[in-house]
């Protein structure tokens, strides 16, 4: 918030904390949980002084937050008209330069057509909940977007499918030019690979290449354009993706925060910015989220080590 108070959801906790930072030491002052017993509250967004919390199948709110957070009120519900369906269902939100919230909804299921047109897409709706309109298609799986901070064009990740192999099909870093279009799943997988079971329905070439893929099976989640002045100006309006880390991949991948350079809307590199949460075999943390803070300094958030990294730069 303004304030400075960090909210952070969970996935089987079924809680939200409050991280108050009222003398602005850049360190919590306490945590204090807002929330506890909701059905996978994943994502928040603070709007307008209201908390808006996304469970599997709702958007709830709760108003007013800051002046209440050692007594919560009870959430309002925004909107309960998303699928209950859990595969994938866990949900990042974020507000656009639009004014509007941005709400994902995955697929359910590693591959598969759905007659229901929500799943696969990343949905808008007003914060009163109303006026739902899909914006982008054929997302099978993202957890994470921004949008460019000149051109304010949506950036999201997407997980690819799972069993096409150790080195397929690759994640996806994609920007949405055009508000409809298709990204491909289940038809067709990073701008050229064909699914096996689905791929003739509909050609590769109707489809929405990625603007840089990935690793394959890192499971890329967050993803934040980089605005601060901390870190060196080569880093301005350039994205950083949190990899969650491969979990069925032979040799693991992943477990990493990547910086993609960009040149305009052409990205030209995709490398390592931070590590060290894979030693061999040995998992020490699983990167989550990205958040740039007004200091310039980005906050990381780790599902496998329970924590939150805040990192700093300072010039050599």
């Amino acid at each position: 918030s303004p304030s400075g108070t960090l909210f952070v959801g969970t996935r089987p906790q079924g809680k939200v904390y409050a991280i108050p930072n009222t003398d602005g030491d850049n360190r919590g002052d306490r945590v204090i949980t807002i929330a506890k017993g909701l059905n996978i509250p994943n994502g928040v967004v603070f709007h307008e002084g209201d908390l808006y919390v996304a469970e599997l199948s709702r958007i709830l709110r709760y108003p007013d937050i800051e002046k209440h957070l050692d007594s919560p009120p009870k959430p309002e519900v925004v909107t309960h008209n998303y699928p209950k369906d859990p595969h994938h269902g866990w949900k990042f939100i974020a507000k656009g330069p639009d004014g509007k919230l941005y709400v994902p909804v995955g697929a359910p299921c590693n591959v598969c057509e759905s007659k229901n047109p929500l799943f696969a897409t990343i949905t808008r709706i007003g914060f009163d909940g109303k006026n739902r309109e899909i914006v982008a298609h054929g997302v099978r799986n993202t957890v994470g977007f921004d949008w460019h901070p000149t051109t304010k064009e949506l950036w999201f990740t997407d997980n690819g499918r799972d069993w096409l192999g150790d080195d397929a099909p690759p994640d996806e870093l994609n920007r949405l030019e055009k508000e409809g279009s298709h990204f491909g799943f289940p038809y067709c997988h990073a701008g050229h690979i064909t699914d096996p079971d689905f791929g003739k329905k509909r050609p590769c070439s109707s489809t929405v290449p990625p603007a840089q893929r990935l690793g394959p099976h890192v499971a890329a989640l967050g993803m934040r354009f980089y605005t601060g002045n901390m870190f060196p100006k080569a880093y301005q309006n350039q994205i950083l993706i949190a990899e969650h880390g491969s979990w069925n991949r032979s040799e693991r991948i992943g477990y990493r925060v990547m910086r993609v350079t960009l040149d305009g809307n052409r990205p030209t590199s995709y490398e390592v910015f931070a590590d060290g949460w894979l030693d061999g075999d040995d998992v020490k943390g699983r990167p989550v989220d990205l958040l740039v803070m007004p200091d310039g300094a980005i906050l990381l958030s780790d599902d496998h080590a329970g924590a939150i990294y805040r990192i700093d730069y300072a010039a050599p």
